[in-house]
């Protein structure tokens, strides 16, 4: 994991933990067998960290699926983002390109194999385009009309 995630990542970590989430005490298994590197590395890209876009496999038989790992704050009902600080979250962090790793879900174990990780937005086209904005005007030092 990147040195930049760990600290905020261990202090969410264990606060869960201390207010009983069972996937937060699997997430601290996580960080403790991590290992920390600087944010500047070469293969932090090919890393499963917080923001990336990751596309993985699980032995569920279901397609293969693509979300972002997002801090728990930044979780929505958007299908597409997996919180840090859930059991899917957890096993994906740190992982690479080919890694896979087993998690609980409902008392049942999964295995989640990864298959890309991208630090920037997959291709996709939104369903709604947002109204353009309108180009800004060049400086103009003319107060315009004033009241006598």
């Amino acid at each position: 994991m990147t040195a930049s995630d760990y600290p905020r990542l261990e202090q969410l970590a264990r606060t869960a933990a201390q207010q009983g989430d069972i996937d937060a005490i699997f997430l601290i298994g996580e960080i403790n067998r991590s290992e920390i590197v600087p944010d500047q590395v070469d293969h932090v890209g090919s890393l499963v960290t917080i923001g990336s876009w990751v596309t993985y496999w699980t032995n569920w038989g279901v397609p293969r699926k693509t979300v972002q790992l997002v801090w728990p704050e930044d979780q929505s009902s958007d299908l597409a983002c997996v919180s840090v600080l859930s059991s899917l979250g957890a096993a994906l962090l740190g992982l690479r390109v080919g890694d896979q790793m087993p998690y609980f879900v409902g008392g049942c174990l999964n295995l989640v194999r990864v298959q890309s990780v991208k630090r920037s937005e997959p291709n996709v086209v939104p369903l709604f385009r947002p109204p353009a904005r309108a180009k800004p005007r060049p400086f103009d030092d003319d107060p315009g009309p004033s009241a006598a």
